[in-house]
């Protein structure tokens, strides 16, 4: 996996709920999917809890951390406000192991991906959200920026990090849910 251009990541997305359109004017397109959300939301997928690193631990012990519970990512929080500052892919990060980029003795902020707050509107992805604007929002509905692999699932004021909601969470939900 070939890092990006920048080290930031939207937070941002768009509130539409069943549709994606590339244009204004255009017929919104409606979600495969849709028929089998049934009125579902980010806590019928039941999300692990996150697991958070902060700027300071070593690469090392982040990618134990995940090894030990299968988790592909890791939010990264401040040391000392506990705010939400970006995150760790797992395998971006083996990448950059690999490529020697980074070395495992290095702190998390080396390899870590940025939040971009200042130029988009964050988008809150609660409990509460329901699954069609979870799917939108993985399918780029993140002011046109392009496909999320991953949803920070916080509380409604986001002061907590409650989870972290992958996209194939949400293609087993539907797999596994009858038609």
């Amino acid at each position: 996996m070939s890092a990006p251009s920048s080290r930031d990541f939207p937070t941002g997305g768009s509130s539409n709920a069943e549709s994606s359109s590339s244009s204004i004017g255009q017929r919104p397109i409606r979600s495969p999917w849709a028929n089998k959300y049934r009125g579902a939301t980010v806590e019928d997928l039941d999300p692990p809890p996150a697991l958070s690193s902060k700027p300071s631990d070593s690469i090392a012990n982040a990618l134990m951390n995940a090894y030990e519970r299968d988790y592909t990512h890791l939010t990264v929080i401040s040391q000392d406000t506990r705010a939400l500052l970006g995150y760790l892919s797992i395998p971006r990060l083996k990448q950059l192991l690999k490529d020697g980029s980074v070395q495992e003795e290095e702190p998390v902020e080396k390899a870590m991906l940025r939040f971009r707050r200042k130029r988009n509107v964050y988008k809150v992805i609660t409990m509460d959200t329901p699954l069609e604007e979870l799917e939108h929002f993985f399918n780029g509905g993140v002011d046109g920026v392009g496909p999320q692999d991953f949803a920070v699932v916080t509380d409604g004021s986001r002061r907590f990090v409650l989870g972290v909601a992958t996209k194939w969470d949400l293609e087993e939900f539907v797999r596994r849910r009858p038609t």
